[in-house]
């Protein structure tokens, strides 16, 4: 039991926790929450999350080959468990797509409950959970082989759980839940943007293309900046525009370490262990982000 939860990476399913906390919160802002919808959906997102992580190791030990090669870093290279024969790769894909299919069930039925609530409700959140488990079966194999795989990650773990908790509890989506959504796409592209930095050369030799591999090391550091910046943009122009409380503006301590994640990036995008402290603040960020953005909403919320 031990090694199957550690080959979910658990140490990263925080990410599917604070998306889970963000949307929740929003709706809650804006009158709606089922205490019933928002666990459900949190272990939803969590299996979903472990098992794209699990058929990731699969995939790049079994079919690949680069986890052999690759030098494994706190946060990239995977769980580290199939090159240390601690788990077969037989083991990681099926626990990889139970950990789908148990994912998979709870969103069919979230989405029958909404059919049952109002007719047709279900569809939009069905349409979501399905584009998910696309996304999943595709990120590896193909995905990170044709260059849109930052993209599918953002979308994936950061701007559709958004909408769809929200979805889930108000049976609509609006301004509010889209633009709320943005920072959550840009900050969780660019968790996975960064972390292929110290892995770029290996993941060049298994055939794979991602924006490292098509700009070079040091023109990426560039662009993931301006990622960055646009994520923490998109909270201020959404207050501005009067779609997001000004409560909303407590997302952007998530600066604090995305700052130190940008200075680690311009100054060793190209050094290994030197670019462990930037990759750190980058997760800092990502979680800080969306949790603050969660907090901002319940203030919000409990302010009236």
């Amino acid at each position: 039991m031990k090694k199957w939860l550690l080959e979910s990476r658990p140490q990263f399913l925080m990410l599917a926790v604070v998306l889970v906390l963000h949307g929740s919160a929003l709706t809650y802002w804006q009158g709606a929450f089922s205490w019933v919808r928002f666990l459900l959906a949190l272990a939803g997102l969590m299996l979903m999350h472990g098992s794209v992580n699990m058929l990731n190791d699969w995939h790049d030990y079994q079919k690949s080959g680069i986890d052999k090669v690759i030098r494994q870093t706190p946060f990239s290279g995977g769980s580290g468990q199939l090159p240390r024969g601690e788990m077969t790769p037989r083991e990681a894909l099926i626990e990889g797509i139970v950990w789908l299919s148990m994912g998979a069930a709870i969103g069919f039925y979230l989405a029958w409950d909404l059919f049952r609530q109002q007719p047709g409700g279900g569809w939009p959140l069905l349409a979501i959970g399905l584009a998910g488990v696309f996304i999943i079966a595709i990120y590896t194999p193909v995905a990170l082989r044709i260059g849109i795989g930052e993209v599918l990650a953002g979308a994936g773990l950061g701007l559709m759980p958004v909408l769809g908790v929200y979805y889930l509890h108000t049976l609509g989506l609006n301004a509010a839940a889209w633009w709320s959504a943005l920072p959550s796409f840009f900050l969780t592209y660019n968790l996975l943007f960064l972390n292929e930095f110290p892995d770029w050369q290996a993941d060049k030799a298994g055939n794979r293309k991602h924006v490292v591999i098509l700009l070079g090391p040091k023109t990426a550091r560039w662009w993931y900046i301006v990622i960055e910046l646009a994520a923490f943009g998109a909270i201020v122009v959404g207050v501005v525009l009067g779609v997001l409380t000004p409560w909303a503006l407590l997302g952007l301590g998530g600066l604090v370490p995305a700052v130190q994640a940008i200075r680690g990036a311009l100054a060793n995008y190209d050094r290994f262990e030197e670019l462990f402290p930037a990759m750190g603040a980058n997760v800092m960020a990502v979680l800080a982000t969306n949790a603050l953005l969660a907090v901002g909403y319940l203030v919000a919320a409990l302010l009236g």
